[in-house]
């Protein structure tokens, strides 16, 4: 699992993601198997991403964030309203 992050780690990646677009979108279908690995990509190219997850049920988008945090072993760095902010530590850097 990805180490925790400390607050002032979790401020910088704020700020460096302000000015991101979101990568991947979680639509109608929920998470499925290649919004999974469509994520896990984009944090093999990029470290930290916005994931954009359509709904309206908050609860529903909730559970879906950990559901995708723990299947790409991410951590959450941000969430408002419907869009997340997701870290994860690329090794290979």
């Amino acid at each position: 699992m990805t180490d925790k992050l400390s607050t002032k780690e979790i401020l910088a990646l704020k700020a460096q993601a302000h000015h991101l677009s979101p990568v991947v979108m979680i639509g109608q279908h929920g998470l499925t198997e290649s919004v999974i690995k469509e994520t896990d990509a984009a944090l093999n190219a990029h470290e930290l991403i916005k994931v954009r997850v359509l709904g309206d049920d908050r609860n529903e988008r909730i559970e879906m964030c950990r559901a995708l945090c723990e299947a790409v072993d991410a951590q959450l760095v941000q969430h408002i309203g419907k869009l997340l902010v997701l870290w994860r530590k690329n090794i290979e850097n």
